[in-house]
């Protein structure tokens, strides 16, 4: 047995009955009997063959329960039922020690569709995986010359922003207090930038989240990536690929006429622990109503360019700037009828005045409305509270984390 194949099923639970096949009754006693009889080719490590196309076909019928109707309306169990199908597929993946990536790719799809199953087995199989599964390291002349490249087109498709406007500015604090923050822009609700207040983190400590450093720790991991400059575009669409392809395809090769990428508000740090380990949640937070655990964190990664239209959220934002600089504007709530907001319940909560080149003949009250704008800068997070209205672009390649809290 090699020792890879030891250190997988060492991941699994000692023996078959303690991997938990019950489901309600959505799910069909056929199926059930397929999950087992996987599970039980899986434990004897005989017939890998055929438990591989036993989970393929798991994965498969799942798959198209997952795509029927909203995602909303996807029965729970479903999910569970891909995820045992996206176990049992890896682990037999990597009976010949051959199929690392194609195993890690499938831990991912599970991650990313499916729900946690027995304790988060799909990360923990990961990390095993990624153990036996390093990338090769590129020269520093492939690098630098990649980053010289992209410095060259950066300086040549930086959009302009114009300067400021003098009144308008988002306001800058240093390390507030919490009754400070609390009474002067929790509770009234007004946008300020926070500064000193993540310096510690070892992502913004020597810039340590460098394109070759995140490629390190995540580029083989499979990750949903935004096709389009804008998500209320009519060719907007969205994409699977691993961090890898889209760093080489989308942030250091912006091929001219191509689509912009952007690997946009995804709970990144859930997928990959190791990222986790970089940031910390802002203490602030704790003036909120609920746990720790309920606050949401997602990664925003891009190119330059990429832009969020104009809409709100239905919770307090701490957007915080790792890597790169964004153009930010804000609008309080009650410049609402001023924004015209989409008048379809699925984009209730996004203008249709593209904010840096308004029709006016269509929207003429939106030159009307006040405004608050800045830069965020890497280190700096900007407290967006909660209905506030904000449009977002980045000036160069960026990494910004967001925490939603209540």
């Amino acid at each position: 047995m090699s020792t890879i194949w030891a250190e997988v099923m060492a991941v699994l639970p000692p023996k078959l009955e303690d991997i938990n096949l019950k489901f309600n009754k959505i799910v069909s006693e056929s199926l059930i009997f397929l999950l087992k009889q996987a599970a039980m080719l899986l434990y004897e490590g005989q017939d890998i063959a055929e438990c591989l196309q036993m989970s393929q076909t798991i994965i498969d019928y799942s798959w198209e329960k997952l795509n029927v109707g909203t995602w909303k309306d996807v029965d729970k169990e479903w999910r569970r039922v891909f995820s045992y199908g996206c176990l049992f597929k890896a682990v037999c993946l990597c009976k010949d020690g051959s199929a690392f990536r194609e195993a890690i790719e499938t831990c991912d799809k599970g991650l990313l569709m499916g729900m946690a199953i027995m304790d988060n087995i799909l990360i923990r199989l990961v990390k095993v995986l990624q153990n036996h599964n390093k990338p090769k390291k590129r020269s520093l002349e492939d690098v630098g010359s990649h980053q010289n490249s992209c410095h060259k087109r950066l300086q040549v498709a930086l959009p302009l922003i114009k300067e400021i406007q003098t009144g308008m500015e988002v306001p800058r604090v240093h390390c507030p207090s919490l009754e400070r923050f609390r009474a002067q822009h929790l509770i009234p609700h007004k946008p300020v930038i926070l500064q000193g207040i993540v310096d510690h983190w070892p992502a913004v400590k020597d810039s340590k989240w460098s394109v070759e450093y995140i490629r390190e720790i995540a580029g083989c991991r499979t990750v949903p990536v935004e096709l389009g400059s804008r998500y209320t575009d009519e060719a907007w669409s969205q994409t699977l690929m691993t961090v890898g392809e889209f760093i080489d395809k989308y942030i250091l090769h912006q091929e001219e006429g191509n689509p912009i990428g952007y690997l946009a508000q995804h709970q990144l740090f859930e997928q990959i622990p190791e990222l986790r380990q970089d940031i910390h949640i802002p203490d602030y937070c704790c003036l909120g109503d609920k746990d720790e655990d309920e606050i949401t964190i997602n990664a925003w990664f891009g190119p330059t360019g990429t832009v969020s239209p104009l809409h709100q959220d239905p919770q307090h934002n701490f957007l915080t700037q790792v890597v790169g600089q964004k153009y930010i504007r804000l609008y309080s709530p009650e410049e609402t009828p001023k924004l015209y907001p989409h008048p379809t319940h699925l984009l209730h909560n996004t203008s249709q005045v593209d904010v840096e080149n308004p029709d006016l003949a269509n929207y003429p009250e939106f030159e009307l409305g006040n405004f608050q704008e800045c830069i965020l800068n890497p280190g700096e997070v900007l407290f967006i509270p909660v209905k506030y209205w904000h449009y977002v672009r980045s000036l160069n390649i960026s990494f910004s984390v967001s925490f939603w809290w209540s």
